[in-house]
């Protein structure tokens, strides 16, 4: 090609975005916002499609996930991947100590780690690039995933510094707060949920077509050094350090344990706040630190000598379900729930547990009165997992789901190839009111103070019926309802007002169209910019949009095509809902560029998240905290600390109303002073 100066742009495009994935993947320090992240991916994409001779496979474009597969190919494993033995008391955990100790003849230290509840991956590096990525399968022979592993943003396509051959076992896993959003976007879709977050994120990484793990925030830990081009490295302590230098994510929740003393008092610690961690695990493995006595303490037939799973006990009670109840959800889908007796499961006390669908329900035999073990999973969702049928006494009763829906009395629907029952009737209140806290929530419009119960109050006084009416409430309607006062009225109009400029992505979220989530209403206003062109688009233009495939295009089509929604939108617009996709924040001036910011006290205009928002909007990378490197702190009213140490450092203070000014001033820029 000869043309160096793009060479040049593309090798540092692709070298910022790779250290950029690392800081906010691995280290959680992103340095940049997400609109210029998103502007630099975007830029090396154009890129590399006019000059596809300078596509490297370490490229962060080559994450999104290629075609489908045929199907996994075999790959066999250069050592048996073996599993641990279990111990499920300290007395076990005694007693591994005392085998090591004898069978090595020295004072032995211990790493412990959290044993995350995922799928076990083997990465192969090979002169620093990602090679290929498997599955432990049998520990003889795995699968050949590696597609479906480069999505994971936290695995580096290309080590840092790291050896020209290597070798790493780990743990991918989905979050809890993505296994349950997951979950409830199938169960909205009326396709089966997961049981767990280790079954989601296993789902995930099995599927052929590489875009349905792209598309889940999959993340991954690594635990063990398998094969080293450099050589040995003498402990567990200092492989961990290694790999999490070379740009390999390792569980920061580790700790160097001197004895079996301090590897109990560890586990004990964990038995109490496992349920703070982001994500699932079911226990804590301790393995001997010095990895030379590996070689003499030798594996058995099915697990090594030198590492030990430490099990917690499940968490599950047992309690009674007093009755079955029936959501109906914003898509119409009826989901069973059962109302149980009070009892305390992981922390929270439970009284409703998930009962997922009719075919759960009568697969587990559940019935009204029966004595139940429930347990929460993902630590997050409480469910009924198994009936106790020797406790019977003859009084319970089966659970039918209804013929017609019990809010609309439509007669309900059951898809071919789904297991969810629904109700088809477009105004269905139960949907209606579903739709309208969708539309209001964060994500969406986010219009707050409009939360399930204020949306019963409106609906029950014939207030609102569809999205629309809300923007032709008038404060004294408001007002006038049980527990609304004037205030609070005033403050709920307002914060409605205020959402008409989320602008587009928001707005096709909040609609809740089937199968469009937050990540794909975001794709496609940025392709298309309005809600006119989006409405007349045909499929095949729809799905030209990367991750827009034909289910969401054809849901897409269907939706503009009935009327009442295309009058919906109508209203909307009349009200003054934009319609277009507003201004990115990359699409400012960056007149903050480079700058630290840090915030202090109370802003009148806007709260501590749209401030932050705005300022790396504008460029700003915000702290929490006044340092030597600050160069800018806004100062709303009640200022903390903070103002005193800016001005012991001669940084600039601006008020709120000249952070305002600032913001909307367009081509000003901020001088070091």
């Amino acid at each position: 090609m000869g043309d160096k100066p793009v060479e040049k742009r593309v090798a540092a495009l692709r070298q910022g975005i790779q250290e950029h994935d690392y800081r906010y993947y691995v280290l959680d320090a992103p340095e940049i916002p997400d609109a210029v992240y998103d502007r630099l991916l975007r830029e090396l994409a154009e890129l590399e499609a006019r000059f596809p001779e300078l596509v490297t496979p370490d490229s962060p474009t080559q994450r999104v996930g290629g075609r489908p597969l045929a199907a996994f190919r075999p790959v066999r494993h250069q050592a048996p991947l073996l599993s641990l033995a279990n111990a499920f008391t300290e007395t076990e955990l005694w007693e591994f100590d005392r085998r090591v100790r004898e069978r090595t003849g020295r004072i032995i230290t211990y790493i412990v780690e959290p044993k995350i509840d995922g799928l076990t991956v083997v990465l192969q590096y090979a002169d620093g690039f990602l090679a290929r990525g498997a599955t432990r399968g049998d520990g003889l022979t795995g699968e050949d995933i590696t597609d479906n592993l480069k999505t994971i943003r936290t695995i580096p396509l290309k080590l840092i510094e790291g050896p020209g051959r290597l070798v790493v076992r780990g743990e991918a896993f989905l979050p809890k707060q993505a296994f349950a959003g997951l979950n409830q976007e199938r169960e909205e879709k009326g396709e089966p949920v997961f049981a767990n977050p280790r079954n989601a994120a296993a789902g995930s990484l099995r599927q052929l077509d590489p875009r349905v793990a792209a598309a889940r925030p999959l993340r991954a830990y690594f635990y063990s050094v398998l094969d080293l081009a450099a050589g040995n490295v003498p402990t567990q302590a200092e492989a961990l350090a290694l790999m999490e230098k070379w740009g390999l994510p390792v569980n920061p929740e580790r700790r160097y344990c001197p004895g079996i003393e301090a590897v109990i008092v560890y586990c004990r610690e964990w038995a109490e706040r496992r349920h703070s961690l982001p994500f699932e695990i079911d226990g804590l493995v301790v393995k001997v630190n010095e990895l030379d006595l590996y070689p003499l303490l030798g594996v058995t037939a099915k697990s090594p000598r030198y590492a030990i799973a430490y099990k917690f006990p499940a968490e599950q009670a047992v309690t009674r379900v007093q009755a079955i109840s029936v959501r109906i959800g914003r898509t119409g889908v009826l989901t069973p729930t059962a109302e149980l007796d009070p009892v305390r499961l992981a922390g929270t006390t439970v009284t409703r547990a998930a009962l997922h669908n009719a075919d759960y329900v009568k697969e587990k035999d559940i019935r009204i009165g029966d004595w139940v073990i429930a347990q929460k999973a993902g630590d997050i969702i409480p469910e009924v997992v198994a009936v106790l049928p020797e406790r019977r006494t003859g009084r319970e009763r089966p659970f039918e789901m209804p013929d017609h829906c019990p809010e609309c009395g439509a007669r309900l629907i059951h898809l071919p190839g789904e297991v969810a029952i629904r109700c088809p009737a477009t105004f269905c209140p139960a949907q209606g009111k579903e739709g309208l806290i969708h539309f209001a929530m964060r994500d969406a419009m986010d219009i707050e103070g409009l939360g399930p119960a204020v949306v019963s109050l409106l609906w029950d006084a014939g207030l609102v019926r569809n999205p629309a009416d809300l923007y032709d409430l008038e404060a004294a309607q408001v007002a006038g309802l049980a527990r609304m006062g004037a205030k609070s009225a005033e403050n709920l109009i307002a914060a409605i007002e205020k959402s008409k400029t989320r602008g587009l992505a928001a707005l096709l979220f909040a609609l809740g169209i089937r199968h469009v989530g937050q990540a794909a209403a975001k794709l496609l206003a940025k392709r298309f910019g309005s809600m006119a062109r989006l409405m007349v688009a045909p499929p095949a233009e729809l799905q030209a949009v990367p991750e827009i495939g034909p289910k969401m295009a054809a849901a897409m089509v269907n939706y503009f095509a009935v009327p009442a929604n295309r009058e919906l939108i109508d209203r909307l617009a009349t009200a003054g809902v934009e319609m277009t996709e507003m201004r990115g924040p990359g699409e400012r001036t960056m007149v903050l560029a480079g700058k630290t910011v840090v915030l202090t006290g109370t802003l009148a205009a806007m709260d501590r998240r749209q401030a932050r928002d705005l300022l790396e909007s504008l460029g700003a990378k915000v702290t929490g905290r006044v340092t030597k490197n600050t160069d800018l702190l806004i100062a709303g009213t009640a200022p903390g600390s903070n103002l005193a140490k800016a001005r012991e450092l001669k940084v600039i203070v601006l008020s709120e109303a000249d952070f305002l000014g600032l913001a909307g001033g367009g081509d000003k820029e901020v001088d070091q002073g």
